[in-house]
C-alpha cells in the first residue's frame, strides 16, 4: 500500500491509533490546536504547520509573503480554537543555493507578523534541505469557557463563515489576515458551540465538524459568498487556504451575530442530524449529496452530481 492510496487523512487516522495521552491533555490530536491543561482558568493551545516549497508555495513567489504565511496558519488554528497566540518557535528547511537577501525577506515577514500579533519567537532549528521548508510551532491561551472545538455542533445550529471563498491560489493563500480578532469577537460575545479554520476547502473542513459532532449539515449555494477570484461556486466548496472561520451557533445566537454588524459573518446553511449526511440545494432547490454519513464516520466524495474533490494542492 503506497501514501497515496490511503491520502493525507488516512495517515493521520493511522498515527491517531498510536497515540496516548495523560490527564495533562485535556483534547489531542483532531482539532485545530492541541489543548492542554494549564491552570483553574485558562488552557494552553499548542499547534504546529509545515509549508514546503512547490506544494505551499513556489520560490519565485514573494518571500516576505511566504514567511508571513508560515507564521500566520498557526495563528490562524489559535483564533479557530477562540484563543490567543503567545509563543512560537520556527524551524528552516534551506537550500545552499538560496541568497542570505532571500533568507532576509523570509524574516521580515515572520518578525512583521509577530510584531503585529505580539507573538514571542523564542527559538527554533536550521537545517540544510534540497528545498526551502518553513516549520512553525506555537503556542497560545484561551479561557476555558471560551474554549471551541471541532465537536460541538448540534442540529438545528446555523452555520457561518467569515470572509469569501475560492481562487486562493490567485494570491489569498499568500496574503489572508488570520481571523484572530473575529474569533476573540465571537467567543467574547456568543455561544460558539464548534468553530474551524478552512484551510483544506469548505466541504473538507465541514466535515471535520459534522463527523467530530456526529451529524449532517445542508448547505445553500446562494449563499455561499464567491470571491472575485472564484470560478464558481464548485471552487468555492473545494479550494482551501482561504483560512476563514467556520463556525455553528443556535438561531438565536446567530441573529444577534448578525445584528451585531461588527463584522461581517454570513450564513451559509444548517446543521441536520447525522443521517441526512451533507447536501447542496442549488438555486433551483435541487440538492446533491456531497458526503453520506455510516458507522464509520463521513465518506468523501459521495454520489453528486457534482465535481467536488476533497483536498487541494496548489502546484
Amino acid at each position: 500500500m503506497y501514501l497515496k492510496e490511503i491520502g493525507e487523512f488516512g495517515l493521520i487516522k493511522r498515527f491517531q491509533r498510536r497515540i496516548k495521552t495523560d490527564s495533562s491533555v485535556f483534547r489531542g490530536s483532531g482539532d485545530d490546536c492541541a489543548v492542554l491543561r494549564l491552570n483553574k482558568s485558562s488552557y494552553q493551545l499548542f499547534t504546529c504547520d509545515m509549508i514546503v516549497e512547490d506544494v505551499d508555495f513556489r520560490r519565485s513567489d514573494n518571500l516576505e509573503a511566504v514567511g508571513r504565511k508560515a507564521l500566520g496558519l498557526s495563528i490562524s488554528d489559535i483564533a479557530a480554537c477562540g484563543g490567543v497566540p503567545r509563543h512560537a518557535v520556527v524551524s528552516l528547511g534551506l537550500p545552499k543555493n538560496m541568497r542570505v537577501k532571500q533568507t532576509d525577506l523570509l524574516a521580515k515577514g515572520i518578525f512583521g507578523l509577530a510584531k503585529k500579533y505580539k507573538i514571542n519567537i523564542v527559538g527554533g532549528d536550521i537545517s540544510a534541505s534540497d528545498k526551502l521548508i518553513i516549520d512553525v510551532s506555537m503556542l497560545g491561551e484561551v479561557e476555558r469557557h471560551k474554549l471551541c472545538l471541532r465537536r460541538g455542533a448540534k442540529c438545528g445550529d446555523i452555520i457561518m463563515v467569515t470572509g469569501s471563498f475560492g481562487g486562493s491560489i490567485k494570491g489569498k493563500h499568500l496574503k489572508f489576515t488570520p481571523r484572530l480578532k473575529e474569533a476573540r469577537f465571537l467567543v467574547h460575545n456568543f455561544k460558539i458551540n464548534s468553530m474551524i479554520d478552512v484551510s483544506d476547502g469548505l466541504i473538507q473542513d465541514l466535515g471535520h465538524i459534522l463527523e467530530q459532532s456526529s451529524v449532517g449539515a445542508v448547505l445553500f449555494e446562494s449563499l455561499i459568498p464567491l470571491s472575485k477570484e472564484a470560478k464558481g461556486v464548485d471552487e468555492a466548496l473545494c479550494s482551501g487556504e482561504e483560512f476563514e472561520l467556520l463556525f455553528t451557533v443556535s438561531r438565536g445566537e446567530a441573529n444577534k451575530i448578525i445584528k451585531s454588524a461588527k463584522y461581517h459573518f454570513r450564513v451559509i446553511g444548517e446543521i441536520m442530524p447525522a443521517s441526512f449526511g451533507l447536501r447542496l440545494i442549488d438555486h433551483k432547490s435541487r440538492y446533491s449529496n456531497i458526503l453520506k454519513f455510516n458507522k464509520a464516520g463521513y465518506s468523501a466524495e459521495a454520489r453528486t452530481g457534482r465535481s467536488f474533490r476533497a483536498g487541494y494542492k496548489h502546484f
